[in-house]
């Protein structure tokens, strides 16, 4: 008999490229991957992957079972989102995280609504660091997040549009190189310290943003200290606009022209795994975030 399992570990292992890419991606060993593939085949009654190579690749019977076999992968979850909403109940506990780069206003009006709603349901709210929320997510540690895109596997998630924000490197006036005009280059920027903020996940979903190298680097675990350690006249770093606008029009801080690191534009998303969409509470507060007045007075 043909399972559910073994056609999700057929589709890793397609995806991934190895058993031992798929193992990871679904928290199994290599060998039972290998295991219910061979057993898939005996079920099936034919050769669906070649292991002549360095990597597993479909057979002819093998990409026409895979593509039937996506098709009835995408109908379970469909069948199962739909059995998640026909039995919705307000869950006890929603997971939301946040990027640290977000404004924090627009993200708590939808939880404070969405709270006042579901008096019942405990909105847990964290705020994460580069790949911190999609790492989270892709755990299960978190039913919602609003981070860059990109930063989770876009095949895995849905995600709509939130707000926009810009990244500018920024330093107390005086410090850093004299520059007459121009971009600063980042030769000239080594002898000087650049704050990042360390990453929350465990590594998985980090992408390296706007940090020079071979510079002198230190890092703090919030923007907050980060804020401090510029304002000190100790380093130079980037800030999201919103947390730094006061300190740009007083001229405690000021922006800083640097060729190695331009302004940069983020885009932030909410995300959720198309998995698991959540029940009645986590669906009311996807719908909020995405600008969907569906949220109730109470309840």
């Amino acid at each position: 008999m043909i399972t559910h399992e073994q056609l999700r570990v057929l589709d890793a292992v397609v995806g991934e490229g190895t058993f031992r890419a798929a193992a990871e991606k679904l928290h199994k060993t290599q060998p039972a991957v290998s295991h219910m593939i061979k057993q898939l085949e005996t079920a099936a009654g034919v050769t669906l992957l070649s292991r002549d190579g360095y990597r597993p690749v479909l057979t002819p019977e093998g990409r026409a079972f895979h593509r039937q076999a996506c098709i009835v992968l995408s109908q379970m979850r469909e069948l199962r989102n739909l059995a998640d909403r026909l039995a919705a109940r307000q869950e006890p506990e929603v997971a939301l995280s946040v990027s640290a780069t977000c404004p924090m206003a627009p993200v708590l009006a939808v939880v404070g609504a969405v709270g006042r709603a579901y008096p019942q349901t405990h909105i847990k709210l964290a705020t994460d660091v580069l790949g911190g929320a999609a790492d989270r997510l892709m755990r299960g540690e978190a039913d919602i997040i609003v981070a860059p895109d990109n930063s989770a596997p876009l095949d895995e998630v849905e995600s709509i549009p939130f707000l926009e924000l810009d990244i500018i490197p920024v330093a107390r006036p005086g410090y850093g190189p004299e520059t007459d005009a121009g971009p600063i280059e980042n030769a000239a920027m080594r002898a000087f310290v650049q704050v990042v903020v360390a990453g929350t996940g465990r590594g998985a979903y980090d992408q390296t943003r706007d940090v020079l190298p071979d510079g002198l680097r230190w890092t703090v675990t919030d923007f907050a200290a980060k804020k401090e350690i510029l304002l000190a006249g100790m380093g130079w770093g980037g800030m999201p606009e919103h947390m730094i606008r006061a300190e740009l029009e007083s001229g405690t801080l000021v922006r800083l022209d640097l060729a190695g690191y331009p302004v940069r534009h983020s885009r932030l998303m909410i995300m959720r795994r198309r998995d698991r969409r959540g029940g009645l509470v986590g669906q009311a507060l996807w719908q909020a975030l995405a600008g969907e007045d569906r949220v109730p007075e109470k309840t």
